[in-house]
């Protein structure tokens, strides 16, 4: 009942991978200009060249010198010019519909991109004054380059008309399960300016922010796109055709870069924060009580070693996250296993990709307080390789002071190499390690983290690529997990995934095999002793791919488990008929239909194995037609379980889900989002009500110049529940964050921010028979708040 209707499982479709900049972006062979920088140059895609050759320049370009939209007198003719774009969407290999011109040239220290973008409607072009990264609804150019040419990873570089920058690594086998990784990021220069006849936008790359061979002479790939969002229109150079997969495999050569310096081997961010807190602790179950102080300062230290312009070795001492923000809402309640909620934290994301694998065994939120981190990635040749380790206080902190386990740590390893095998194919191996030693027989903690001395994990995966429309990955894990008493478990888990992409037909098929062992405490993991097998299927109709429609048809989505004694545990279908438009809308209707298998060992409450039937019926629709707006809904009506009962095995529920989201931008530089979440249950011959739960949230960003901003966030959570028929507390919590940043550059920045959390806990503090904190219906507690402020600078060497 929880947003099943938008289900897009076919990974290489034309709906664009975490609505980034670059979630779609494919390289064809292109052009070689002339080889002296002197001579004028000029390609397109009907020129029958093999490379991009990049002249060298005396000095470098400003946007001063394009804002007539041509070059001035002093670069006419002396850098590579290309043009020639081609749509991916919505008419893919028809020219862009606005003329889009690019000068590419370098220095001995920097690369320099400047596209002159063209409009005839002006007045159109959407640019807004934002944080940096977040220029997903705006018009924007950029491009990727494969420095190591390996058809695998790149960096990429985006700007909306107005210069807010978007960053971050392109990895070709994560794209499918996260995305563009945004959270790499690099110190580089931007500009960009709206004129009368479009805009331009500028770019500066210092080689000392890139990695890249360490030879005299570079040969990189490179490619390039232009979003022009009032069309819903994404244009390439080269053609980037949305009939087959893959993206940086049909990319295009670039040389004549040559003796050029890169990496900066050293940086370093020296940083110190200072806070005045107020906490809850309720650690011990009979002794709930507030904690904090009035000034705790904290210094910390993040650093970077680059070895030979291809490995990187980052360290962080005392990480500080306090300038995080909150998470996006999800519905919590009710949940038969753990909800995901994405990593935020600048350490564990940068780089994260190098150590994906299709059945995720690095979640770094399970490393929860860390004290240290070190993470060595990076790539020779073929190879790939990343390490990470790093310590977690939070199990010796979760516990009561008398608890043996007080003050322990935990200790997270792990290791990833990967052989590039061909163009877009590779075979790795992957072991992760958590370490945590106990005394048998002291332990008095539990939970799970706590029982597991040491949990490890080893295996191999593969992708292979045996054409351009399909994809093979293949992956066999073995673990081994030791308890704190002694005992011993292992499983092994194994996973087969094939999928066919193409602009019309997408498909794709999954087979997953866990023993009943296996358990990985670095990674995402719901349940073992399952077999699964799930199928995909999706055709759009493209009937003439207007200015309104740009496809439509019908998906199906398929899931079957069984364990491994052949109980049939779930059967899951969804089908829907999806309507893509221009204008960054859409919408769909959609059905749902299965059956779920508790059992005794599931819920301690049955005595038998029980069939529960679910099905749900809904619709959806996101509009963005209009540049100040944008607007989503979906919503459902069904049968669920309920999973917390007062008392009893679980028992089916009416449902209802609900979700909209609304982002205004009312003035310049000022942008709301607006989100709100409702999920409820009923009964199914009484109508009376189990639970609702609610969630509120408004988000309010001003963003005064490209540096200087001010968020707001405030969050209302309740869930409703009649004691009755559920377990669940009446609770009502109210969250709010103020942040204000001045943004440098990525390193070099100040925050100040405020943060508390309300709560209808009852005071004084206590709890219930279950160990519950007793609540109240009147009044609130401010159980959680801090101010603090944090400054780091950023030193290269």
């Amino acid at each position: 009942m929880v947003g099943l209707g938008r289900m897009s499982l076919g990974f290489n479709t034309t709906r664009r991978i975490a609505a980034g900049a670059l979630a779609c972006v494919v390289l064809l062979p292109v052009a070689r200009g002339q080889e002296k920088a002197s001579t004028p140059t000029s390609v397109t895609p009907k020129a029958k060249f093999a490379k991009l050759h990049i002249p060298r320049l005396e000095q470098g370009p400003t946007i001063g010198d394009f804002l007539d939209m041509q070059p001035s007198p002093a670069f006419a003719g002396k850098m590579l010019k290309v043009d020639g774009f081609l749509q991916r969407d919505p008419k893919d290999g028809t020219p862009v519909s606005q003329k889009t011109e690019v000068y590419l040239g370098y220095t001995d220290k920097n690369f320099y991109v400047v596209c002159v973008c063209f409009d005839s409607e002006p007045d159109k072009i959407r640019a807004r004054l934002v944080r940096r990264e977040l220029i997903n609804d705006d018009d924007q150019f950029g491009f990727v380059l494969d420095t190591f040419h390996d058809h695998a990873h790149g960096l990429f570089f985006y700007i909306n008309p107005l210069g807010v920058q978007q960053d971050g690594i392109w990895d070709e086998a994560s794209l499918n399960s996260s995305g563009p990784d945004y959270s790499y990021d690099m110190v580089w220069n931007s500009e960009g300016k709206l004129t009368g006849k479009g805009y331009v936008a500028w770019f500066e790359i210092p080689f000392k922010s890139l990695r890249f061979p360490p030879t005299d002479v570079q040969n990189w790939g490179v490619f390039f796109e232009r979003d022009i969002k009032r069309n819903s229109e994404d244009s390439f150079y080269p053609h980037i055709t949305s009939n087959a997969q893959g993206f940086l495999v049909q990319g295009a050569d670039m040389d004549g870069i040559e003796k050029v310096a890169g990496s900066r081997n050293m940086q370093f961010i020296p940083y110190v924060v200072g806070r005045g807190f107020r906490q809850l602790d309720d650690r011990d179950p009979f002794n709930p009580r507030f904690n904090g102080a009035y000034l705790q300062v904290r210094p910390g230290l993040d650093s970077k070693i680059v070895l030979k312009d291809s490995f990187v070795l980052d360290t962080t001492i005392n990480p500080d996250f306090s300038q995080v923000e909150s998470d996006q809402p999800q519905i919590t309640v009710n949940q038969r296993f753990e909800v995901f909620f994405p990593e935020k934290r600048p350490f564990f994301l940068e780089n994260s990709s190098y150590f994906n694998t299709p059945i995720n065994l690095v979640f770094t939120r399970r490393i929860a307080d860390p004290e240290y981190g070190t993470r060595l990635t990076g790539k020779s040749g073929p190879w790939s390789l990343g390490l990470l380790f790093a310590d977690d206080k939070s199990p010796g902190e979760s516990v009561a002071p008398y608890d043996p386990l007080a003050g322990h740590k935990a200790y997270f390893g792990v290791l990833r190499v990967n052989h590039d095998i061909g163009k877009a194919s590779s075979i790795g191996l992957i072991y992760t390690d958590r370490e945590l030693h106990t005394v048998p027989g002291e332990l008095e903690c539990t939970l799970n983290p706590c029982l597991v001395g040491s949990n490890r994990v080893g295996g191999f995966d593969t992708k292979i690529k045996p054409g351009n429309k399909w994809l093979i990955t293949v992956q066999a894990l073995e673990s081994h997990t030791k308890f704190y008493d002694g005992t011993h478990k292992g499983g092994t888990a194994y996973d087969w995934f094939v999928e066919r992409s193409s602009r019309n037909v997408e498909y794709n098929v999954l087979y997953q095999d866990t023993a009943a062992g296996f358990e990985t405490d670095t990674g995402f993991f719901r349940r073992p002793d399952v077999r699964r097998f799930s199928q995909f299927a999706q055709y759009r109709f493209r009937p003439s791919e207007g200015k309104t429609l740009q496809w439509h048809g019908p998906s199906i989505f398929t899931i079957n488990n069984w364990d491994h004694h052949g109980t049939r545990l779930e059967w899951f279908t969804n089908v829907n008929w999806r309507f893509q438009l221009n204008g960054s809308s859409d919408f769909g209707i959609y059905y749902n239909a299965g059956h779920e298998r508790l059992r005794p060992q599931d819920f301690s409450t049955l005595t038998t194995n029980e069939d529960y039937a679910h099905f749900h019926r809904g619709f959806w629709f996101d509009y963005g037609y209009f540049k100040p707006v944008l607007l989503s809904a979906e919503f459902n009506w069904g049968q669920d379980t309920n999973y917390d009962t007062a008392v009893g095995p679980p028992v089916l529920g009416k449902s209802g889900f609900g979700q909209v989201s609304a982002t205004v931008r009312p003035i310049p530089g000022l942008t709301v989002e607006n989100t709100y979440l409702l999920t409820r249950l009923r009964g199914v011959s009484t109508n009376l009500n189990q639970f609702n739960n609610h969630i509120i949230r408004s988000k309010w960003n001003y963003q005064f110049t490209r540096a200087f901003s001010l968020r707001l966030i405030g969050q209302y959570n309740t869930v409703i529940s009649n004691p009755l028929l559920s377990s669940l507390q009446p609770a009502k919590n109210f969250n709010a964050d103020v942040l204000f940043t001045y943004f440098v550059h990525p390193g070099t920045a100040f925050y100040l921010g405020y943060n508390s959390n309300l709560q209808n806990l009852y005071s004084p503090l206590g709890v219930d028979y279950n160990g519950n904190l007793l609540r109240t219906s009147d009044h609130f507690i401010n159980d959680g708040r801090q101010i603090f402020v944090k400054i780091s600078y950023l030193f290269q060497r």
